[in-house]
């Protein structure tokens, strides 16, 4: 089972986020609420690779190849 980041949404703009990691089925929906706390979360995309292309440099555009 993979393991997602969410983070809370303050209310209160001073307040700061918080992160929390859930393990979850990869089919099981995106969480809306802290499971503890009830408060608002958001799924935290973290990680990925650039995919190469066929000519073998990445696909983002950027100068990767060299």
């Amino acid at each position: 089972m993979p393991t997602y980041v969410y983070e809370t949404i303050p209310s209160d703009p001073s307040e700061e986020a918080t992160q929390i990691e859930v393990y979850q089925s990869i089919s099981a929906d995106a969480l809306t609420e802290h499971p503890e706390t009830g408060q608002p979360v958001r799924r935290v995309i973290t990680g990925g690779i650039a995919l190469p292309t066929p000519n073998g440099c990445c696909s983002s555009g950027d100068d990767c190849c060299g």
